[in-house]
């Protein structure tokens, strides 16, 4: 079972049960609009609403209209594919899965990418990430977060892209 404060995207699958109402039970994959589909209810936008919040969103809906005081459960039964990709001066550069419900960090990132090349640079990283309708490019240095325990460690997200640049020898 997920926590409560999953926060929904689109390309997760949701199954919501309402209690003594077997035909109102659903399963739907949150669509890229963030919406889902309901009986009765039609298309219902649940995407960045945690679990807690779409559950409370379709209890009031369904109170509205249909029925009076409905005990409404929401869980997630498949998560959307969340990826990240490595590229440059790694040993297995490529695109890789983000666990479920866990964060990834820079430093973890690599690690799965099989650490840093034999030239690679682990002071010339840049992560390309896709914020609203732009790319935001950030230079990192993973050489610094490794050695500082005080320094926050950069997180990554879905779709962020990881480049490792090279020393000069």
């Amino acid at each position: 079972m997920v926590s409560a404060e999953y926060v929904l995207r689109a390309g997760d699958v949701v199954q919501v049960k309402v209690y003594q109402e077997e035909d109102l039970t659903a399963v739907s994959r949150i669509g890229k609009d963030g919406t889902m589909t309901m009986p009765l209810l039609g298309s219902v936008a649940v995407v960045s609403n945690t679990v807690a919040q779409a559950t409370t969103r379709i209890r009031e809906l369904l109170a509205k209209d249909y029925l009076v005081n409905p005990q409404v459960t929401l869980n997630v039964t498949e998560f959307a594919k969340r990826r990240f990709t490595v590229l440059g001066q790694v040993q297995r550069p490529g695109t890789y899965d983000m666990p479920a419900d866990e964060a990834v960090n820079l430093l973890q990132a690599v690690a799965t990418a099989g650490g840093y090349t034999r030239i690679g640079n682990p002071r010339k990283i840049t992560v390309q990430r896709r914020v609203g309708t732009e790319n935001k490019v950030f230079k990192l240095d993973a050489d610094a977060m490794a050695q500082d325990k005080k320094q926050k460690v950069f997180e990554i997200l879905a779709d962020d892209v990881i480049v490792v640049g090279e020393k000069w020898i």
